[in-house]
C-alpha cells in the first residue's frame, strides 16, 4: 500500500513548525521517526492531508544532564539514548527500555518525543518516564508549557498535545544514590510489541526502607499506567521478598488489561504484570543495592 496524496514541509524552526500546526490543525501530522506515522499512512488507516517533517529544525537531539534532570531533546533517537553513558550513569532504566524497542532500524530511526506523542499503549517510553516521574515540555506558537507524563498520557492514541503544538524535551529528575531501576518486556518475539512490560524505579536508604517507588505499565490498559497502589506497597518499607509480591499483587490490580488473539487473555496479562512486575523491582532492588547490571 502507498499513502494517499499529502503536503509536505520541511520547517527550519520550532516556530515555524508550531505556525504550520495553526494554520493546518488537525489536518496535519508531525514527522519525527517515522516509525509509527508512516505504516498508518501506508495502510490507509490515517490520511493527514499535510506532513509537518520536524528534522531539519536544528538543536532538537540531545542528552545533557542540567540543575539536577536529565533532559532528553524530543527528536532524540532511541538508539542514542540506549548508549548514552550520562543516561546509562544517571537513569539506566531508560537504556534498558530503550534496548527493547524495535529491531535495529527502528532503534536508529524512531524517536522518544515521536514516540511518546503516538501515545501507543504497547508504546515503551511511557511506562518507563512514568517510573521515572519526569516532565515534557512542549511549545505552541505563542505559549510555552510543561507537563507531568501521568497528565500527558490522555488514552489511546491521544496525548494532551494541541493540534498546534510540538513536543520539545523530555526532563527526567537523576535519581538520587541508592536508587535503581529496571525495564522488563515480555512479547511473542524480539522486536514484537509487548505483551506486558515494567518499568520499575525504587530508592532505598541505609536502613534498607524504600523511599522512592515508581512503577508504569505497558500495554496493559487504554494507555501507559502508573501503578499506584504498588507503589504505595513499597513506600516506606524494607524492600523483602514479601514486600516485593504485595507490591506485585498489588500492580496486577492496578493493570487494566484487555483480550486480544494475539497476546492472550485479559486474566493471562494481569498474572503476567504480576510476575513481570516482581521481576522489575527485584532486579531494580539488586541494582539499587549496587548489583551487577
Amino acid at each position: 500500500m502507498v499513502p494517499r496524496k499529502f503536503e509536505y514541509f520541511a520547517p527550519r524552526s520550532v516556530r515555524d513548525a508550531t505556525a504550520l500546526l495553526k494554520k493546518y490543525g488537525s489536518d496535519a501530522k508531525v514527522l519525527s521517526g517515522g516509525m509509527s506515522l508512516l505504516p498508518v499512512m501506508k495502510l490507509r488507516l490515517g490520511s493527514p492531508a499535510y506532513i509537518v517533517d520536524i528534522n531539519r529544525i536544528p538543536g532538537m537531539e540531545y542528552i545533557k544532564s542540567q540543575a539536577g534532570n536529565v533532559l532528553i531533546g524530543a527528536r532524540t533517537r532511541h538508539h542514542a539514548i540506549e548508549s548514552s553513558k550520562l543516561i546509562k550513569d544517571k537513569a539506566f532504566l531508560l537504556s534498558e527500555c530503550a534496548a527493547t524497542i524495535g529491531d535495529p532500524q527502528i532503534r536508529n530511526m524512531g524517536t522518544m518525543g515521536g514516540s511518546l506523542s503516538h501515545c501507543d499503549p504497547s508504546g515503551d517510553w511511557g511506562a518507563a518516564v512514568i517510573a521515572l516521574r519526569g516532565s515534557l515540555r512542549i511549545k505552541g506558537p505563542s505559549k510555552e508549557r510543561t507537563m507531568k507524563i501521568d497528565d500527558f498520557l490522555v488514552d489511546t492514541f491521544t496525548s494532551a498535545l494541541r493540534p498546534t503544538e510540538l513536543l520539545i524535551e523530555i526532563s527526567i529528575p537523576i535519581p538520587p544514590p541508592g536508587s535503581g531501576g529496571a525495564y522488563v518486556k515480555l512479547e511473542r518475539r524480539t522486536g514484537d510489541f509487548a505483551t506486558v512490560a515494567v518499568g520499575a524505579q525504587v530508592g532505598i536508604d541505609r536502613s534498607g526502607a524504600c523511599t522512592y517507588a515508581g512503577i508504569g505499565l505497558t500495554a496493559l490498559g487504554s494507555k501507559n499506567l502508573r501503578a499506584a497502589k504498588a507503589e504505595a506497597a513499597l513506600l516506606g518499607k524494607p524492600l523483602t521478598a514479601r514486600v516485593i509480591e504485595e507490591a506485585a499483587m498489588a500492580a496486577s490490580e492496578d493493570a487494566q488489561p484487555s483480550s486480544d488473539p494475539l497476546r492472550g487473555s485479559a486474566d493471562y496479562k494481569r498474572e503476567m504484570a504480576k510476575v513481570y512486575t516482581r521481576r522489575g523491582l527485584q532486579l531494580a532492588v539488586s541494582r539499587a543495592k549496587g548489583g551487577v547490571r
